[in-house]
């Protein structure tokens, strides 16, 4: 049953009457009462519409108010109406007489719907997920475990996908996902850019998740693409919502979205101002074990940003088959990063104790600009051309003053200086042709060209006799360009019970990396085939299969090959690889979909074979200095196993879980030294949800990820919990809400490398978060929950 619509029509046009500044004069008058069949009360917020006949299309709308009256005016003439309600049958109203310019209904009496009425509680809040051939499409619903949360936390409870305490996405245990922002790629999403969480949950309609992608998407990812598809309203008239957040650690924001909804053009806009404080505790241990040394290191870092963020733009309805849309977006932040770490050293007979401190401050521009046009056939509603050309740019002006003083032992005083001055440019053109030739048999063409530029002008200084020197060892200016142009074709047959889709993409990469002052350069050119199957076949209402197979690229990325990092911790010191190569993978699956009543189970097989295998934390260890480097590292074959249902207890209880299991085999060899070695990780996560009594919901979610051992060692498991506490008031236009992330601090994240030579240990925390919220939907908008986290480009359309 689509109980959505009814759902989505409730929050239509609600204060028409206020806003009638905002209609033109009509000259047909309908009005009427909306009364509840049993009991002839009368219903409030009941959503009426006018259809139009032929096209099918909303005309115009309104919501009744607490008597149930309802009154609107149409310059129409081909119409029907149509009330509707949760939890009640819709109804339509297609003989009607008019008198004087007067559609005069009277009373209207409508029933209600039992099994909506069982489905509602269950699913029109509960997130839920739909199996497509190639893909699976979780709709975010109004869980509390994505109120008041960004994207990163929203996609930590979508299955099969996990984030970690850095923020890094891996999807089935293995990273090299790609992350799409409406199909495309976005600074959002990207390394440098870093800015995913200034998606917010209100922002997001759906995140599809596709393990096995065909080959009409771009080949980038290994382990798949995660697309989040932001929400773009259809509302007639004036609409927007705003929302005031508190948080401890300090996380307070102001968020506000307008949208305004005419005949030929949508204007969407967003605004967002916020500060927070992010903390992160780390512990290390670096043990010679040839000298019998060893350096301990603990402290605090911080990161504190004050954001501003601007979203604007515009859909062009030129008619009803062509569409041009333009958007751009602006965001400013100004980081400080006050951090301090203490240093113990022991070489067996003499102690060494410092302090180092940092002083960072950064100032980050971030834009992007799309220019879009799609044009819809009228033969078939799929039958469709998509051109678009999007810019972006994300840069990083920063400064950080490094001073160790000694506490005891001998001296240790120095003081250090770095510069980054960052650029990163990326022009994406993309073309897009779909022509259903039958309701079964659909064709799928296209082209896609991506051009990124980057350049990171990177200095280290030493304070030496009084002077700063720069450091010739850490100093650079490295440039990174990289062209991908792609070309594709796919044919998908899809018929009632059984699917099939077929497909091929051609790219050519190339890549040009140098290193100005010492005149290294990596420079690659390669041409690739990506060959896509998929298919499915319904046995029954309650059993389908899937199949898929697709091969993969993961081209190395800027924080990959760029070879500077910050020296927050000079004995720690992670850092990119300019020599690194792409690493391709072919990935098999098999899922089985289970529909048991109200319960829903899904159960499915993989297998990954990866060659030149990206192993992204290789140590070297020299002078108590470890550094971590990325490495192409053999060949692993994986196995997996996944299992992710849904089971509604009651109305007022549903649980949603998600259990992953994978073993792996990793061949190959590092330095002359053979790293082949076995191992298996598994992770799980348990969702409850519980209504209480005064329209109160609650959530707690439950997460596990196990230990797993690494190609030098192993990191160790890792059980959080998250919940979340929601309220609605003022007839559900106004949201309270509390959220505590890692409730019992529990979320901590180490790993230790075991060597001949020597052995690391690595520990950091972010600890529990915080965060009482507000949210109030006016005009003929709903309560936004805008999370405020991190400014930047992007944002949803309201």
């Amino acid at each position: 049953m689509n109980y959505k619509k009814p759902l989505i029509l409730s929050f239509v046009l609600f204060l028409s009457c206020i806003l009638g500044g905002f209609s033109q004069n009509r000259n047909l008058n309908i009005s009427g009462t909306i009364l509840e069949s049993s009991t002839n009360q009368p219903i409030a917020f009941a959503t009426v519409i006018l259809v139009e006949n032929g096209t099918k299309n909303n005309l115009t709308g309104t919501t009744t108010l607490e008597d149930g009256t309802f009154n609107l005016e149409t310059e129409a003439s081909n119409f029907y109406i149509e009330v509707s309600f949760i939890g009640f049958k819709t109804k339509s109203i297609k003989d009607f007489e008019i008198n004087k310019g007067k559609i005069q209904l009277g009373n209207i009496t409508i029933e209600e719907d039992l099994e909506q009425l069982g489905e509602v509680v269950v699913q029109a809040e509960v997130s839920k997920t739909q199996f497509k051939l190639d893909k699976r499409i979780f709709n975010i619903g109004k869980d509390l475990s994505s109120t008041g949360a960004s994207a990163l936390e929203v996609l930590n409870n979508v299955p099969s996908v996990n984030v970690n305490i850095e923020g890094n996405i891996s999807l089935r245990g293995s990273q090299g996902v790609q992350i799409l922002i409406n199909g495309k790629p976005s600074i959002i999403a990207s390394d440098s850019g870093n800015t995913l969480g200034t998606i917010t949950a209100d922002m997001m309609e759906r995140v599809e998740v596709i393990t096995n992608p065909s080959a009409k998407y771009d080949a980038e990812g290994t382990s798949g693409i995660i697309n989040i598809v932001l929400k773009k309203e259809e509302r007639k008239g004036l609409n927007g919502s705003a929302t005031l957040n508190i948080g401890d650690p300090t996380n307070h924001s102001f968020g506000l979205s307008l949208n305004r909804r005419t005949e030929k053009f949508n204007l969407f806009s967003q605004l967002g101002i916020g500060t927070r404080k992010l903390p992160s505790d780390r512990k290390s241990i670096n043990r010679d074990l040839v000298n019998n040394t060893t350096l301990e290191s603990e402290g605090t870092e911080y990161r504190n940003e004050k954001f501003y963020n601007i979203i604007l733009g515009t859909d062009y309805h030129i008619n009803e088959n062509n569409v041009l849309t333009l958007s751009g977006s602006y965001a400013y932040e100004v980081e400080e990063q006050p951090s301090g770490t203490s240093f113990d050293y022991f070489d067996g007979s003499e102690r060494s104790i410092w302090k180092r401190t940092e002083e960072t401050e950064a100032t980050n521009p971030k834009y992007q600009y799309e220019l879009q046009y799609k044009k819809d056939f009228d033969d078939h509603e799929d039958h469709m051309l998509l051109f678009s050309a999007l810019g972006r740019f994300f840069g990083k002006e920063q400064s950080s003053d490094f001073n160790d003083v000694t506490l005891a032992g001998p001296d240790r005083d120095a003081i250090q200086k770095t510069r980054t001055d960052f650029k990163e440019a990326n022009y994406t053109f993309k073309f897009d042709y779909t022509k259903p030739y039958s309701e079964t048999f659909t064709i799928e063409t296209g082209a896609q060209y991506v051009l990124n530029n980057v350049s990171n002008d990177y200095e280290v200084q030493d304070l030496i006799g009084g002077d700063f020197i720069s450091d010739p060892n850490q100093t650079n200016i490295f440039e990174f360009d990289q062209n991908v142009l792609g070309v594709y074709g796919t044919a998908a047959y899809e018929g009632d019970k059984w699917g099939v889709k077929i497909g091929l993409r051609i790219e050519n990469t190339d890549l040009n990396t140098l290193l100005t002052n010492t005149n290294e350069s990596n420079d690659q050119n390669y041409s690739n085939l990506f060959p896509s199957f998929h298919s499915s076949y319904k046995f029954s209402d309650a059993y389908s299969l899937q199949v898929g197979y697709s091969r993969r690229v993961y081209r190395p990325r800027l924080w990959d090959l760029n070879p500077f990092f910050n020296i927050r911790n000079n004995f720690n010191i992670r850092t990119g690889n300019p020599d690194l190569k792409p690493e391709f993978t072919d990935s098999y699956e098999l899922t089985n979909i289970y529909n048991l009543g109200k319960a829903s189970l899904n159960f499915g097989v993989y297998y990954r074979y990866t060659t030149d295998a990206i192993e992204r934390s290789v140590s070297t260890f020299e002078n108590n200095v470890n550094t971590y480097k990325p490495y192409n590292i053999g060949t692993t074959d994986a196995v997996g196993v996944e299992v992710n249902g849904k089971y509604p207890v009651a109305k007022w209880l549903v649980f949603n879980g998600d259990l992953n299991y994978n073993s792996f085999k990793r061949k190959g060899d590092f330095n002359g030294t053979s790293i082949d070695f076995n191992a298996d990780q598994w992770t799980g996560k348990l969702t409850s949800k519980i209504g209480l009594p005064a329209d109160i919901d609650f959530e707690v979610t439950g997460n596990y990820q196990s230990g797993r051992k690494t190609v030098q060692g192993k990191i160790a498991e890792n059980i959080f919990a998250d919940l979340g506490l929601r309220k609605k008031i003022m007839k559900g236009k106004g949201v309270l809400n509390i959220s505590v992330r890692d409730i019992f601090a529990s979320r901590i994240e180490k790993s230790e490398t075991i060597q001949e030579e020597f052995y690391l240990f690595n520990r950091s925390q972010r600890g529990r978060f915080m965060t009482f919220g507000f949210s109030y939907g006016f005009g003929k908008g709903e309560a936004m929950e805008y999370a405020g986290r991190r400014g930047g480009g992007g944002g949803g359309r309201r």
